[in-house]
């Protein structure tokens, strides 16, 4: 395979997944081009995953979305071999997991990666902080170390006092809140979550995502997060991979799938995002400009700025990275004009 960067913590190479009696015939007919309802309607078998290419760096967080059926968690889920793949590749810090025989697969799953599920995952007939323990149990580790890396989690997830109490007794908010402090527990490199937060309530799942990005400043783990929700995705993501059909249509920088759409799908995919909210000032940045506002944070969104480009004198402010490094200027014209929607070109879409 081609030589991976090692800052690369996840590499996916030519990765097919096709479901049915012989997914080795049909491989050859995706190659060809074959779409997945011709695949189906021709040959009887699904097209889970189709030439998936993609490197996860170190320490980000990772979005793959898509609707449903586009094949994000079957890919997840062969990232700790829960699912074999028809073809293709995939490493883990520059090793070959398909190659890993039981002993390596099983430690893999023990040590470097640990899962957050939709529906929470946790034993009804064990307590919170039994819950909490469960993987270092699986791990080996002593029971009174186990006992107080648990305890030290569900304090950092804001459940200290709720140790005794069982699953049936919480809210759905507080139940992922445990299946999040089980999967810190572990200490692993990366977290897998499965539209970890799609169950509950707004509210509750703004909560949750708060959560993780402020634990996240702290740990700087790998996380692989599942979600159908693109606000949930531009919130969280550090880089997102847009799913369909199994293929991946486009990734990247959020900020630059929001304002570089790839095709129509994509175009129409973003279009009723709140704009004002999620586009930020670094993405419109004209390079080389000045203005003759307060500078402002190339993090900050539109909504947040505007108020500062009606004040600047010539309603222009120059704008700065977090280290403070010139990245350009906005005006309130480029604030606007980024506020429209992008237009739809070519065919209409077909959701799958």
């Amino acid at each position: 395979m081609t030589e991976i960067n090692p800052d690369v913590k996840v590499s996916i190479r030519d990765l097919y997944k096709i479901f049915g009696d012989d997914p080795g015939k049909a491989l050859g007919h995706v190659r060809d081009g074959m779409s997945k309802p011709d695949l189906m309607d021709q040959h009887g078998h699904a097209l889970g995953l189709n030439n998936i290419n993609l490197d996860i760096p170190a320490k980000g967080i990772q979005v793959i979305m898509g609707l449903s059926g586009s094949g994000k968690s079957t890919l997840i889920r062969h990232l700790n071999r829960l699912i074999e793949p028809t073809s293709g590749e995939i490493w883990i810090d520059g090793e070959d997991v398909l190659a890993m025989d039981a002993t390596k697969l099983r430690d893999l799953r023990r040590f470097k990666m640990s899962m957050v599920f939709q529906k929470f995952g946790l034993l009804p007939h064990r307590t919170v902080l039994e819950n909490a323990m469960y993987g270092l149990e699986i791990q080996g580790v002593a029971a009174r170390e186990a006992d107080e890396r648990a305890r030290k989690w569900l304090d950092r997830v804001g459940l200290a006092g709720f140790e005794d109490q069982y699953p049936s007794q919480l809210s759905g908010g507080q139940q992922q809140r445990v299946g999040l402090a089980r999967a810190l527990a572990t200490d692993a490199d990366i977290l897998l979550m499965d539209e970890a937060f799609s169950a509950l309530d707004p509210l509750i799942r703004t909560d949750m995502q708060s959560i993780l990005l402020e634990l996240q400043e702290e740990l700087h783990k790998t996380i692989i997060f599942i979600t159908h929700d693109l606000d949930e995705a531009l919130n969280i993501a550090d880089s997102i991979a847009i799913l369909r059909d199994g293929e991946i249509i486009q990734s990247g920088d959020p900020q630059d799938i929001l304002m570089k759409p790839a095709d129509a799908y994509i175009t129409d995919f973003i279009k009723d995002i709140n704009r004002a909210k999620v586009v930020r000032l670094r993405s419109i940045a004209r390079k080389g400009a000045t203005g003759e506002g307060a500078p402002l944070r190339g993090g900050m969104s539109i909504e947040e700025a505007l108020p500062h480009l009606t004040k600047a004198p010539d309603h222009t402010c120059p704008v700065i990275s977090a280290k403070g490094e010139a990245l350009g200027a906005v005006s309130l014209d480029d604030a606007i004009e980024a506020l429209k929607p992008i237009e739809s070109e070519g065919e209409d879409v077909r959701y799958a």
